[in-house]
């Protein structure tokens, strides 16, 4: 099975996944941003555009994905954004008409609420804590930008299901995305301080300063 989580940059979808990961024995994360980055580092910096536009980068993660799905005897979870209708059929419907089970989920929130999260997660975080100041849309230029883009795309109904995330945790969403998949998560006994401090390392280790 295939987990797909989609929505817009800010969203939740790393920490969403990595929750699930968490709490899913036999679960693992294959971020296809990984391969878009490795792609998008191949070019000339005055190259480098979305990474998405590449036909080897949508053909490479459903080839991954397929190996994965095939090979590995657990849940496969892919946090990634995707809005354009041909690179989701080339990916998300491209791997459902291979045969696998795929099960896709759109995280949703009100602008104010995904700007405050871009505030708060990794590198902007981190220059709050310490500069003493609120980082402006800079330092999360590229996910500003493309917020009302994303927003308006992924409302749509191709992109259900919809899952509206402003007034709950993420642990809360990992539970209603299992409940819709048909799987049970361990339960989650954390406490708030060490799921903050867990959800910090996560946010850390995925900076992108590309």
């Amino acid at each position: 099975m295939l987990l797909w989580i989609n929505g817009p940059f800010g969203g939740g979808k790393t920490q969403t996944a990595h929750e699930i990961r968490r709490r899913l024995p036999g679960s693992v994360i294959c971020d296809p941003e990984l391969a878009g980055f490795g792609l998008r580092r191949m070019l000339p910096p005055e190259l480098r555009g979305d990474f998405q536009e590449l036909a080897s980068w949508r053909q490479g993660v459903v080839e991954v994905l397929d190996i994965a799905l095939t090979k590995h005897d657990g849940v496969v979870i892919a946090p990634m954004t995707v809005t354009d209708s041909d690179c989701f059929a080339g990916t998300v419907g491209r791997l459902r008409e291979l045969g696998h089970d795929v099960h896709h989920f759109t995280l949703l929130a009100q602008r104010e609420t995904v700007l405050r999260r871009l505030r708060e997660r990794g590198l902007g975080h981190l220059l709050q804590r310490v500069t003493g100041r609120r980082p402006g849309p800079r330092e999360e230029s590229w996910a500003v930008r493309r917020l009302d883009h994303c927003l308006e795309r992924l409302r749509e109904p191709e992109f259900a299901e919809h899952l509206w995330t402003d007034g709950t945790t993420v642990p809360k969403t990992a539970d209603r995305i299992a409940v819709l998949a048909g799987l049970t998560l361990r339960p989650n006994n954390e406490g708030a301080l060490r799921t903050r401090l867990r959800q910090t390392a996560v946010g850390v280790r995925h900076i992108r300063l590309d």
